[in-house]
């Protein structure tokens, strides 16, 4: 894992257990980023004026004042010209996230948080940049919002707005996922079931398609190769087959039953056993309650699903 020194601002990789207490950055790309190679000499010279710098500023600021050395940010820390490297980096985002000490939410699109603190409502109100920000849009932020234990979260100009549990009504409001578990995600996991983890990411979106699946490894417990090219489809069905391998959970079967993307065709013909992405399970029943793991066996094979179910 690759750290960057707040005060030198000198990246430096750490391996194993001697990785040290760090902070982490959580946002939406934008179309002027600093990247690794700034960082190391191999790209703009003048990348302290890329719009991006502001938020290695901000991160910087406010790990200085919690206190911490290091800091994580997904732009600049991956070597991304490496697609080993990448490959492991996403695969390992999600523990990155969650062993972080804090981890700072930081919405660019967000400018009307003041009044946070004497009570102004205006994060609550329907129109209020903050029900609207595309942090809340994207893929990737979703296991960013779910894996940190703790957040803080930050309007465009780094004013502090709140933390998790003290936006977890509103959170919960925005995002369909329920409040108990925004307020204490590790602790909730084992009460819900993958279709329903699914359904909160079915309307988020993603700017390369095969991440759709691939920013939901972490969240869903598997790890596999990226294969940018493979396309979203093969991705999505890699994706399910790994969740398949190693848990007993029928709801991943539970899709499109209501969503208005199932394709015609499916009701006049044969449905197919996995769905093609994470959009079909965007009307997800939550009254399908998965059965427990010592009641239910299926085996996948060429010719499709063996399976017994309770009726």
């Amino acid at each position: 894992m690759r750290l960057l020194n707040a005060r030198s601002l000198e990246l430096v990789n750490f391996i194993g257990r001697d990785v040290p207490e760090y902070s982490i950055l959580s946002h939406t790309w934008g179309s002027d980023e600093v990247t690794f190679e700034d960082l190391t000499g191999k790209g703009s010279k003048d990348f302290k004026h890329k719009l991006g710098y502001s938020k290695i500023e901000g991160c910087r600021r406010q790990t200085l004042e919690g206190q911490y050395e290091w800091f994580w940010i997904d732009t600049c820390c991956i070597d991304k010209s490496s697609s080993a490297e990448l490959s492991e980096a996403i695969n390992s985002m999600y523990t990155w996230y969650h062993r972080a000490a804090v981890c700072y939410a930081y919405l660019a699109d967000v400018t009307d948080s003041s009044g946070v603190d004497d009570g102004d409502d205006s994060l609550e109100s329907s129109d209020s940049t903050f029900r609207k920000s595309r942090w809340f849009e994207r893929g990737w932020t979703l296991q960013e919002l779910l894996a940190p234990r703790l957040i803080f979260f930050y309007d465009a100009l780094w004013n502090f707005i709140d933390d998790r549990l003290g936006l977890s009504n509103l959170i919960s409001e925005i995002t369909g996922i329920g409040v108990d578990y925004i307020r204490d995600p590790h602790n909730q996991a084992q009460n819900v079931s993958t279709a329903q983890k699914l359904s909160w990411a079915s309307r988020r979106m993603t700017s390369r398609e095969e991440d759709a699946a691939y920013c939901l490894m972490g969240l869903l417990g598997v790890n596999m190769p990226l294969l940018y090219g493979e396309g979203s489809f093969k991705a999505f069905q890699r994706l399910q087959n790994e969740i398949m391998k190693d848990r007993y959970d029928h709801t991943i079967l539970a899709w499109g039953l209501k969503t208005k993307k199932t394709p015609l065709r499916y009701w006049f013909g044969h449905m197919p056993l996995l769905a093609s992405s994470p959009a079909f399970f965007n009307d997800w029943d939550a009254n399908i309650v998965p059965v427990p793991p010592e009641n239910i066996h299926y085996v996948t094979t060429n010719l499709g699903l063996l399976i017994s179910l309770p009726i």
